[in-house]
């Protein structure tokens, strides 16, 4: 049973509310005000920063001690389990899932303060059966990995080490799994600092192990520093967690009392198809590249790190605001989660729209100053920043999608009410897999224009089938998010993205100008990205798109109070 409902039924849900008044997070109890907000995205945005500088530090240094060859394709193909893990059992799946079942027992222990406490109730109900699960998938995988390896690239000059290091990364997917589900557990409890430490942890132990053992263990060392950091992630969760949880109430010990709520284990499977039908562009990129030259797979590798940095950088605005959203969802109050999601959808495109106008101008300069240097040539910095640039025509879908299929999934938690009888029909239960079919055919356009066009294009042909496919799929996801209940006002949704997607387009050309005007990397990156930045302030402001124009206007007054006293309000309807 469940509580989610398309949008001519919501009768399972409390009766949709207006925002608060004051700020506030909805639901029972008042939630964090308009400065934690603030403080949370902060904390998150400095910690995740520091993760995936020491991330772009790690790719410096496999490109310098190992370039690009059959070698380092060996072992991006074993990286695929923790690329395949990490989604799954960390950023999505997991918090898809257990954040709104925290939300909603948060909600219940709100609701009824001496009652047992149904946050130690769901713990009891769930961890045990998820650590049996992920130890028995990492014996799997393990076992499996020779399989694994040719059905992923058949092609591979190096199948032995690919076997090698893919066994080693198996031992990822159980650190993985707990990370995950006490990282989603202190979000619910608006506790961000740890979870957004892990891939500090993560990053420092691959780098660990690679500078230390990189010259008698080759790429080896990278797979092993993979599987210690997976290690220290969880490790670092672990304190933070039982201390939030021994703050239950004191009742939470009566096991014989009646239960707050009940698991439904079928809500796992459409959200674990997602996440696993999302990461199929990885293993259909891996698949044909390792038919092209030698060298390919990790070209591909090298450009999507660097343009999955603004992706992950308009992430994390979701990341902080949705425990908020699932929170409004399992409260009912859906009118709250509807301006939540339209502001996350209109900040995430005006972040990433920023970082895909910069690569699209700078992607030579930025590939030369970060990888060209040791093993990795000028051949390589020309290849992987031509994918670059053809990677970022599909990191604003990303974003979008990153942000939609949170709070779809929140209406069908893991979790329900022990006292809510909601019956399902038919054409809600085929709405949990609405998600599963737009990405399957999101990724048919990928297999399909990748199929045309790697022939002619080689790598960048692969590029922009992931594009196509990822963008088609976004598409469809906008729609099934008002058919699942959450009515997004579609016009001004789009509205707004257009006039920051026009920013962008001015922005990249005026960028792309000023970074051929020299040839030092250094000095191109730094004017190509200045360029970039003021000319999309300045057309964002200008076009009226008011995720642009509101931080222009605040910095204004900062810089120069007097000058912006009198200035005009956004326009009506953005």
């Amino acid at each position: 049973m469940t509580t989610d409902q398309p949008v001519p039924t919501l009768a399972a849900l409390p009766a949709p509310r207006s925002a608060p008044a004051d700020d506030r997070m909805p639901g029972p109890a008042a939630g964090p005000r308009r400065g934690f907000l603030a403080k949370a995205f902060g904390v998150t945005a400095v910690l995740s920063a520091a993760g995936s500088g020491l991330g772009l530090l790690r790719d410096l240094l496999l490109a310098r001690y190992f370039g690009a060859d059959q070698g380092t394709d060996a072992f991006l193909v074993a990286w695929t389990v923790p690329e395949t893990a990490a989604p799954l059992l960390i950023e999505d799946a997991m918090s898809f899932l257990m954040v709104p079942a925290f939300a909603l027992a948060l909600v219940l222990r709100e609701e009824h303060p001496d009652a047992p406490d149904p946050v130690r109730q769901l713990v009891r109900a769930t961890l045990p059966r998820l650590l049996l699960a992920l130890s028995g998938l990492a014996v799997a995988v393990a076992l499996g990995a020779p399989q694994l390896v040719d059905l992923l690239a058949p092609g591979l000059a190096d199948p032995g080490l690919a076997v090698a290091c893919t066994r080693i990364t198996a031992i990822t997917v159980l650190p993985f799994g707990v990370a995950g589900y006490l990282g989603a557990a202190l979000r619910a409890h608006h506790r961000f600092t740890a979870p957004a430490g892990i891939y500090v942890a993560y990053n420092l132990g691959i780098l660990a192990v690679l500078l230390g053992c990189h010259a008698f263990l080759g790429v080896r060392s990278a797979a092993l520093g993979v599987a210690l950091g997976s290690l220290l992630m969880a490790g670092l969760l672990i304190g933070p967690f039982l201390r939030r949880l021994r703050r239950g109430t004191s009742a939470a010990g009566a096991r014989g009392s009646r239960q707050a709520l009940v698991l439904m284990p079928l809500a796992l499977l459409p959200v674990a198809a997602f996440t696993l039908t999302r990461q199929a562009q990885v293993f259909v990129e891996r698949y044909l590249g390792s038919t092209l030259p030698p060298g390919t797979i990790s070209h591909l590798n090298y450009a999507a790190k660097v343009s999955q940095l603004a992706m992950t950088a308009g992430i994390l605005i979701c990341t902080v605001t949705f425990p908020l959203v699932a929170r409004a969802l399992a409260a009912g109050d859906l009118t709250a989660a509807r301006d939540r999601v339209e502001k996350d959808l209109g900040q995430a495109a005006a972040v990433v729209l920023l970082g895909t106008a910069f690569l699209m101008s700078c992607a030579p300069a930025v590939v030369a100053l970060l990888f060209q240097r040791g093993a990795f040539g000028p051949q390589d910095t020309a290849a992987t920043a031509a994918v670059i640039r053809v990677y970022s025509f599909g990191l604003p879908a990303q974003a979008l999608i990153g942000v939609m299929v949170r709070p779809y999934f929140s209406l069908r938690p893991v979790v329900r009410r022990a006292d809510d009888p909601g019956t399902e029909d038919g054409g809600r239960r085929l709405l949990d897999w609405y998600p599963v079919a737009a990405m399957l055919l999101g990724l048919g356009v990928t297999v399909a224009v990748g199929l045309l066009a790697t022939p002619r294009f080689g790598a960048p042909g692969l590029a922009a089938g992931n594009a196509a496919g990822i963008t088609v799929a976004a598409a469809l996801l906008l729609r099934g998010l008002v058919l699942r209940g959450i009515p997004l006002r579609l016009r001004r949704v789009l509205g707004g993205h257009g006039r920051l997607a026009a920013a962008a387009a001015g922005a990249a050309a005026l960028g792309a100008a000023a970074s051929g005007l020299v040839a030092d990397p250094l000095l191109s990156t730094l004017l190509g990205g200045l360029t970039v930045a003021l000319a999309f302030a300045a057309l964002g402001t200008g076009l009226g798109a008011h995720e642009v124009r509101g931080p222009v206007l605040a910095a204004a007054r900062v810089l120069n109070p007097a000058t912006v006293a009198d200035e005009g309000k956004p326009p009506h309807g953005q």
